[in-house]
């Protein structure tokens, strides 16, 4: 029963990886970015979140609608002011204007809110008891697998069936092409940061769920992991990113059960880079020839 108690945990954790990986993934399958801010929109959303329930009464459900609302407007701003004007720019410059915008927003948090931590009211409490009490399911647990297959399940079909969905493929496989054929791609991908800061901002809220505590830093390890997540399962491939947060999230929980808690991090990143060795592109990542 303690090996099945860890394994649903993982699957718990995992799933958040999960939501927040896809972020990563759309951002880069389609702008071809590596949006290191996602991991501090986590964080703004759970603070957004927090107020709402604590300070101002609200429901979680209205609470939770409205951290999807703010971080979807912090996402297309963050889009449109730092990254849209460096869209021809070397990667590296897109990188460190990343790391200034996380930085930004951590130290803004801090600023607002202080460096204590708060104490997150849950979403849902309670657990199911199975097998006579043997086994316990947090609702929390149960609910953070449910939304991510939901959010799964969506994506996928939006991607796959919507005309939008159809104009984000275009982006991703030639912008020029797509643009040529009456695509607007800066309205495209200011959509895709806006999907995947509204994914960022419920990401948050079940990962606070789970782990109460909320502090200005709240979002940065669960933010790498998830980009770790991304490149797991294979980055700019969103069954990649499903199923690596899945496994990130097992791995995780089974290595601090059974090995350690204070080497369970570098486990994770130990196994991603055997994966990588084996498989440079990620599980569901393909491999895509470069003109020259």
């Amino acid at each position: 029963m303690e090996f099945l108690s860890y394994l649903i945990s993982g699957v718990s954790l995992g799933s958040v990886y999960a939501i927040i990986a896809l972020g990563y993934t759309m951002v880069y399958g389609i702008a071809k970015m590596l949006n290191f801010a996602h991991g501090d929109v986590i964080m703004v959303g759970g603070y957004i979140s927090f107020c709402a329930i604590s300070y101002l009464g609200l429901p979680s459900i209205v609470a939770v609608l409205l951290a999807m609302l703010v971080c979807t407007v912090l996402g297309v701003v963050i889009e449109g002011l730092a990254y849209r004007p460096l869209r021809s720019a070397p990667s590296l410059a897109v990188l460190i204007t990343a790391i200034g915008v996380s930085y930004l927003l951590q130290n803004a948090a801090l600023l607002l809110w202080g460096a204590g931590g708060k104490s997150y009211p849950s979403v849902v409490s309670g657990a199911l008891q199975l097998f006579g009490g043997q086994l316990s399911i947090s609702y929390a647990s149960i609910l953070t697998v449910a939304v991510c297959l939901v959010i799964m399940a969506a994506l996928s079909a939006f991607i796959s069936g919507s005309k939008l969905g159809k104009a984000m493929r275009a982006c991703s496989e030639d912008k020029g092409a797509a643009q040529l054929m009456g695509i607007n791609v800066n309205a495209t991908i200011s959509l895709t940061f806006a999907i995947g800061s509204a994914l960022a901002a419920v990401a948050g809220v079940l990962l606070c769920s789970s782990y109460p505590t909320l502090m200005p830093t709240t979002g940065s390890m669960p933010g790498i992991k998830a980009f770790t997540a991304a490149v797991f399962g294979g980055i700019g491939s969103i069954p990649g990113a499903f199923l690596g947060g899945l496994l990130l999230g097992i791995i995780e929980a089974l290595a601090k059960a059974y090995i350690s808690t204070s080497l369970a991090n570098s486990i994770v990143f130990a196994v991603l880079i055997v994966v990588l060795l084996v498989r440079p592109a990620g599980l569901l990542g393909k491999y895509v020839p470069e003109k020259v």
